[in-house]
């Protein structure tokens, strides 16, 4: 008894230590000027008192004192955003081609490796969130628990486990599992879910990556979608449908589906009802673009699949030229690493670039990958804009992007839940041992 009392009591004393030093952990970021993505007009010459992980306090040099003793980073003549989030990241991605074939035999091991690295890049990108609607054996679940005990550097993380597809549709390869029928369908939902999922993928028509099958074809029944959703809406989750096709989509959408990936043939009449259910859409515009087409050559992308990015592209921009001008709701979302080189940039950050080039406003591709992504994955109260009580995610760029979105280009600051994961100003002085006792 006695030592269990003492184990206790020492317990106690490192928690009470581990909370103390975390009350004392602060940091001031000054002399930015702060993008407010809810209105479009900036804080200039701002303070942000950042303790722990959080925004303590935020607005101009003059209204917001410098805690004293503070660590400070000076991000005079910068701006600064919230953290970028990517709807459609496949972090364990391997597509046809030269490059899938050496990945042919990755064990999990190998595979949950690969993943990190690519979500600590991610990270270093300036995309402090994820979401990732279908990778191999779980692998997913395995690193969001690891980053979210602050064991690795990465994104945080919202997983569909993995996608849920029919035989003969997209994602039903040799070896690869599929379901079919509502019986079948339901239980697989709820295997998604037990694994942790707090989305559920589906393929509900043919894709780029299959090497077979109309894109623009209806492959799911309807029947087997009401299955998913109705599941998935017994567990307060959610569902999202990658789709190429327009009556697939239709019939998504009748179905309870939330969002919709890709939409490479989608026309107007389903994007307004897309509209009028208040269904979100996640373009990936930048699998289809030409400038994307280096990247495809890189990895070995045989033919077959080099002629079916092309056969979307001239409907893929339409669609989403379509979907701004009807008031879709749209979220970021790429297709690609988020930091994956693109035409001079990062996959991210040339995907809000075409939002802008396809009639969006500045404001609005910067919303589509910050506080409107949030919306999307329910977490306002948490992220996607800079202010008082949120999470700290915040990234650094040296022009203001609500004037010109390519000044997500330079980005050179990341922070993520207050703390500092590249910082290429390295203007900071550190915390004086007097602010560590206040």
């Amino acid at each position: 008894m006695k030592i269990w009392i003492v184990v206790l009591l020492v317990a106690a004393s490192a928690t009470a230590q581990a909370q103390q030093t975390a009350r004392a952990k602060v940091t001031a970021i000054t002399g930015g000027n702060v993008v407010d993505v809810n209105t479009g007009t900036p804080i200039r010459n701002a303070v942000i008192v950042v303790e722990h992980n959080r925004i303590t306090a935020i607005g101009p040099a003059g209204k917001v004192a410098v805690p004293p003793g503070a660590e400070t980073i000076d991000a005079a003549g910068k701006w600064l955003i919230p953290g970028l989030m990517n709807m459609h990241v496949h972090l364990g991605l391997a597509l046809p081609g030269r490059e899938g074939a050496d990945l042919a035999g990755e064990s999990d091991a190998d595979l949950v490796l690969r993943m990190a690295t690519n979500a600590r890049k991610s990270l270093h990108a300036g995309v402090t969130t994820i979401r990732l609607p279908g990778d191999r054996h779980h692998a997913d679940m395995a690193l969001k628990r690891a980053i979210d005990r602050g064991e690795l550097d990465g994104p945080r993380m919202f997983s569909s486990g993995e996608m849920i597809a029919i035989t003969g549709g997209h994602g039903s390869g040799r070896g690869s599992e599929t379901y079919d029928g509502p019986y079948e369908i339901r239980r697989q939902v709820r295997h998604q879910i037990a694994a942790g999922a707090s989305w559920i993928k589906i393929a509900i028509s043919s894709g780029i990556a299959t090497p077979r099958g109309d894109i623009a074809g209806a492959l799911m029944t309807r029947d087997e979608m009401e299955a998913v959703t109705d599941i998935a809406r017994r567990h307060g989750i959610r569902v999202t449908a990658h789709s190429g096709s327009a009556p697939a989509t239709m019939e998504a959408i009748e179905a309870g589906v939330a969002c919709i990936e890709h939409g490479y043939f989608l026309n107007r009449d389903v994007l307004r009802r897309m509209k009028e259910k208040d269904v979100w859409y996640v373009p990936t515009i930048v699998v289809s673009r030409p400038a994307t087409m280096p990247y495809f050559e890189r990895i070995g992308s045989p033919p077959w699949y080099l002629e079916r990015v092309k056969s979307v592209a001239p409907s893929h921009w339409e669609a989403l030229r379509t979907a701004i001008a009807e008031g879709v709701r749209i979220a970021l979302g790429t297709d690609q690493f988020p930091y994956e080189p693109n035409d001079g940039t990062t996959a991210t950050v040339r995907e809000a670039e075409y939002y802008v080039e396809a009639g969006m406003s500045p404001l609005q591709a910067l919303r589509s990958a910050t506080v409107d992504t949030a919306t999307l994955l329910g977490t306002t109260a948490e992220t996607g804009s800079l202010e008082v009580g949120k999470l700290a995610d915040i990234v650094g760029v040296d022009a203001d992007p609500v004037a010109d979105i390519k000044a997500l280009r330079t980005i050179g600051f990341v922070m993520k839940d207050g703390r500092v994961l590249r910082d290429d100003w390295q203007q900071r002085r550190p915390a004086t041992s007097s602010s560590l006792r206040n």
